[in-house]
């Protein structure tokens, strides 16, 4: 507009003031007075463009005091899921609403505070409703409601978050909270349109039920029709809870009878001489499935050079599919991943024959050594190591038959999140570096271990590097322990 109107005032003197002006002291009095209102708009338009100047510059010099706080130590400081967050924040948006000069708050992203909005939690809500996952759709529109019930000062309003919480709410089957909900929001926009058909909506099918209830024989009279789920998310896990609550330290079944089964020790290797004088040490997690920790498995120095072998090739994981075989990036694996091969280094070599000295497995037939990141937010939902009968042709290609058992270094500490966890019998194995966690994914009788379906939970807070060697069943035929006690 400034623009503009700056553009017409030069434009117009030059239009009017013809060689005949200056024989009319009127009309050149009249150019006076446009002169003045030129300058007068171009003064407005020095102000205004001072003022995006010092809103650049004061956005410009806090960026500054954040990026050198940042690249101070960039993994540290990425490994805050906020800190991360809003970089992407900025990345996406701020910068693009720079450059076009559109002038809004430029404080928000960039104050080194880590804290979530409540409109960071909208747009994550968003995020996740277009993802047609409702179940955490509701949990950040409920934070976002939360925190602008206390009070925050915020860009969006309740009736926004409500239009969606409602929704997704009544997705999954809760079709009494979304009632509630959808009245909180008519009496905060009572011609919100939307809305309203919803209510209808909601009270003829609240209507309908009753009445199906009604007409329901005698001996089911007083059961309740329970609403059909509406636009579960594809990834939806029946141990949802289960999972999210052993990942936050809760639901952890540790009991007294069963912590007395538990033990630490020392372990040779079945005699095995390299481990005769220094001994591993062994730490019992869990009973059933058995999962046993080794401390002081795997040196810092080896967990560098580790890490700087599979750097270079880091890329999306992968699964295999069940039905094909192939390799497939999926939405429920979040992490970066690379293979090692013990010819190519004397490490990656070393490490291998350690896991076999200690498991008295042959690791000739085993996968490579696979390295994998966790960055902010990465995970492995609840999954099996081992094929299901459903999937014969999993590993049909390797030609090494089923993973009999899997061994997971930990080459990192985690500030928050992390753990691996085991849903169907709530135990939690939590990352240490340095240590390794070994488990058996199939019975002596070569049946999968239902038990060891186990999920790599979010990353939180940090960096999460792990690599692990899946052994398969070729090879173990004269190896395998025929109890478990031979590992101790």
């Amino acid at each position: 507009m400034i623009w503009y109107i700056l553009i017409i005032g030069i434009l117009l003197p030059q239009s009017l003031a013809h060689p005949g002006f200056f024989t009319s002291i009127g009309q050149m009095t009249d150019l006076i007075h446009t002169e003045k209102d030129l300058v007068t708009s171009l003064k407005d338009y020095i102000k205004a463009e001072e003022d995006k100047l010092e809103q650049i510059k004061k956005w410009a010099e806090k960026l500054d005091r954040l990026t050198s706080t940042a690249t101070k130590d960039p993994e540290g400081f990425v490994g805050h899921p906020v800190n991360a967050f809003k970089l992407m924040k900025r990345l996406n948006t701020e910068w693009s609403e720079l450059e076009n000069l559109v002038l809004k708050d430029m404080s928000d992203g960039v104050k080194h505070k880590s804290f979530l909005t409540a409109e960071d939690c909208f747009e994550l809500g968003k995020v996740a409703y277009t993802e047609a996952d409702y179940y955490h759709t509701e949990l950040w529109m409920e934070q976002a409601l939360r925190q602008l019930d206390e009070g925050e000062i915020s860009t969006i309003d309740k009736v926004s978050v409500l239009d969606y919480l409602s929704y997704a709410v009544y997705q999954q089957g809760d079709l009494d909270k979304a009632l509630l909900l959808t009245k909180k929001l008519l009496e905060l926009d009572p011609e919100h349109q939307r809305a309203n058909g919803n209510l209808k909506y909601f009270e003829y099918i609240m209507a309908k039920e009753k009445d199906v209830n009604k007409s329901a024989s005698d001996d089911q009279s007083d059961q309740k029709t329970t609403p059909k789920k509406k636009g579960v998310a594809v990834d939806y896990l029946p141990e949802r809870q289960k999972y999210e609550m052993l990942c936050r330290g809760e639901g952890i079944k540790m009991t007294p009878r069963r912590q007395k089964k538990l033990f630490c020790r020392y372990h040779d290797g079945n005699r095995n001489p390299k481990f005769i004088l220094a001994p591993a040490k062994q730490e019992d997690e869990w009973d059933k499935p058995r999962i046993i920790r080794f401390h002081d498995i795997i040196s810092d120095a080896e967990i560098e050079i580790v890490k700087d072998l599979a750097k270079p090739r880091l890329r999306r994981a992968t699964i295999s599919n069940p039905i094909t075989g192939d390799l497939e990036t999926v939405h429920y694996r979040i992490s970066k991943s690379a293979w090692l091969s013990g010819y190519e280094n004397p490490v990656v070599s070393r490490i291998n024959m350690r896991i076999q000295d200690l498991t008295g497995l042959d690791v000739s037939t085993a996968e490579e050594l696979q390295v994998a990141n966790y960055g902010v937010g990465g995970q492995y939902e609840p999954h099996f190591d081992f094929a299901r009968k459903d999937e014969p042709d999993a590993f049909k290609e390797l030609g090494t038959g089923n993973r009999i058992a899997t061994w997971l270094f930990y080459m990192s500490d985690v500030s928050a999140g992390g753990a691996t966890v085991f849903p169907e019998v709530g135990a939690s194995v939590w990352p240490k570096k340095g240590t390794a966690v070994f488990w058996y994914n199939l019975f002596a009788s070569g049946e999968g271990d239902y038990s060891t379906r186990h999920a790599a939970c979010p990353v939180l807070v940090g960096n999460k590097w792990v690599s692990n060697k899946w052994l398969h069943e070729r090879g173990q035929e004269f190896r395998r322990p025929c109890t478990l006690s031979e590992l101790e």
